[in-house]
């Protein structure tokens, strides 16, 4: 399977126009390259080729702007997971081979991944809530491979929220550390905290 990286997200994941996508695909290449906080919207429309009318005719702010951004790259690495697995392996394989890809596709762009992943606690309630969101489908994505195939093993909704804050964890310590690049060998780390939680159920 081939993992795309984060600032090169395919044009099918933004929904809408050509402007918008363009405007998305901008606001990923600043928030790398310049961090969030440092990006204006000028920088967004010169690197999208649009005017400023055109970037108020679609967002409200920079901030709503980065926000369909995260949500947009967060569903596209929920793509990843779920075209990696295959039903007919047994769950645990199907596990490590989902965390292999997801962790591979975080580490494609390290400016970005730290972008969305510092920034978004910064966005206040609607951060949070799109946060929140992610989390949430990665939980229901991981109940339902570890609900199937072969020497079937289940995770209930709770249990699979903490594995995945257990993972964030990784992730973020990661981010802070300069090892991005490193998050496909914590593969193993990764899938053993989701089997002693699955274990424990």
């Amino acid at each position: 399977m081939s993992v795309m990286a984060l600032n090169q997200t395919a044009p099918e994941t933004f929904n809408g126009s050509e402007h918008r996508r363009r405007l998305l695909q901008a606001m990923a290449s600043m928030a790398a390259t310049k961090g969030l906080a440092a990006v204006t919207i000028a920088d967004v429309v010169g690197e999208a080729g649009v005017s400023k009318r055109t970037f108020y005719e679609h967002f409200e702010s920079k901030d709503a702007c980065f926000l369909e951004l995260y949500q947009a790259v967060s569903m596209n690495a929920l793509k990843t997971l779920r075209d990696s697995v295959s039903a007919e392996r047994p769950w645990q394989q199907q596990l490590e081979q989902a965390l292999q890809a997801y962790l591979t596709h975080m580490a494609a762009s390290p400016e970005l991944l730290r972008t969305l992943f510092i920034e978004i606690h910064h966005l206040g309630v609607a951060g949070e809530r799109a946060r929140r969101d992610v989390m949430d489908a990665l939980a229901s994505f991981m109940v339902e491979t570890l609900g199937r195939g072969p020497g079937e093993s289940a995770i209930d909704e709770g249990l699979a929220l903490a594995a995945v804050g257990g993972i964030n964890e990784l992730i973020l310590q990661a981010i802070e550390q300069g090892r991005v690049a490193e998050l496909p060998a914590m593969t193993p780390v990764a899938s053993e905290v989701v089997r002693r939680l699955a274990r424990s159920h």
